[in-house]
């Protein structure tokens, strides 16, 4: 099952190209349901993945001037703090309490892309919000450090809102944001689970790979019907696994 998950990862690579998100949602699921890598592990290699996928995204924005990095270190130094204490949570809840919340994360994030968003009016000389900035780069920080997800759903409509960007601008500053707190997220929980580092540079090579293919296509396709259909793929699976988990939970009298 190893070549299907690595197949697979292209489309945590694709996703993070075009929408700035959604990384680390498909790869923890992929690893443990596809690879069977245990979950504590696979949430740190998810981790190590999105946060080398997302520098690498980071420096094609760069590139054609999509990142502001004042931006993304407010994001980032708050997401740093919150990452550090999601990890310490992380090792309070037992794996089938941690797949448990992460579909339904993964459901409310689907809920969340599924609705008609209308891209703000960005202009240079709009001040920032940078009191909402910190607050909302915390939370995700944490949610990045106890689930191992990267935050790009929730960043790129806060930086939309909060950061008063246009769109594109806010998928290159989202993958700056990620980088940093996955970083972060990684260092919490290094040592806390036996990682295949094998298998792990092959997940970064294939996201990696369908980061570009996600950046090129960023350029050409409509973000907004591209971001209806993943919406239905993450609810999808977020389900199956709530579905998983809650079977099992049943079946062990509902004992975490």
């Amino acid at each position: 099952m190893i070549p299907v998950a690595l197949a697979l990862s292209l489309l945590a690579g694709v996703s993070l190209g075009l929408l700035g998100g959604g990384g680390s949602i498909l790869t923890v699921p992929i690893l443990v349901y596809v690879a069977g890598v245990p979950a504590q592990a696979a949430i740190t290699m998810s981790l190590v993945v999105v946060g080398m996928v997302s520098a690498l995204g980071t420096l094609l924005y760069a590139r054609l001037g999509l990142v502001r990095l004042r931006t993304a270190l407010v994001f980032g130094g708050a997401g740093i703090v919150g990452a550090l204490l999601g990890a310490r949570l992380t090792q309070r809840v037992s794996e089938r309490w941690l797949l448990t919340l992460f579909a339904i994360l993964m459901l409310i994030v689907a809920v969340s892309m599924a609705r008609k968003r209308r891209e703000p009016v960005a202009l240079d000389w709009v001040e920032p919000r940078f009191a909402a900035m910190v607050a909302v780069g915390f939370g995700v920080g944490v949610l990045t450090g106890f689930l191992g997800v990267g935050g790009g759903f929730v960043i790129v409509p806060a930086l939309l809102w909060a950061g008063r960007l246009p769109m594109k601008d806010a998928i290159g500053t989202s993958l700056a944001t990620i980088a940093l707190s996955s970083t972060s997220g990684l260092l919490g929980h290094l040592g806390q689970a036996q990682i295949d580092w094998v298998l792990t540079a092959e997940f970064v090579a294939c996201a990696g790979a369908g980061m570009f293919v996600g950046q090129v296509a960023a350029r050409r396709v409509r973000a907004e019907r591209l971001r209806q259909a993943f919406a239905a793929l993450v609810a999808a699976v977020g389900l199956v696994i709530l579905l998983r988990q809650a079977s099992l939970l049943a079946a062990a009298g509902i004992s975490p």
